[in-house]
């Protein structure tokens, strides 16, 4: 191979790490709260891969006790090193925040009536 072909050539991408690794390239993965981990705003969560993962647990308020079933997200919490992922509210055993009014979505609360 000449010079010149290696020039027009394009150098081969790297392989970006991800940033949610236990999710295993699935948006979200379901699981149950394990014991132990408190009421806190972080929840130990034991996967369906039998992979267990720190948790952070958004909005003010939560219903979550001991062996509730969660969905989790991919999501880093900014003030908690080491925590890369989220528990998704309004899903499963998992209410959504009382009385939001912004960014409902993300909170898993209805709109409320008129």
């Amino acid at each position: 191979m000449t010079l010149n072909q290696t020039m027009r050539r394009k150098r081969p991408q790297k392989a970006k790490d991800p940033k949610s690794p236990l999710l295993e390239v699935c948006p979200q993965r379901k699981g149950p709260k394990k014991p132990n981990s408190a009421k806190r705003k972080v929840a130990r969560v034991k996967l369906t891969t039998g992979k267990t993962v720190m948790a952070y647990i958004q909005g003010e308020g939560h219903n979550l006790q001991e062996h509730s079933v969660v969905t989790v997200r991919g999501g880093r919490a900014q003030d908690l090193p080491g925590v890369r992922y989220k528990v998704v509210r309004g899903s499963l055993d998992f209410g959504g925040v009382v009385n939001r009014m912004t960014a409902r979505s993300r909170y898993g609360a209805k709109k409320p009536k008129k």
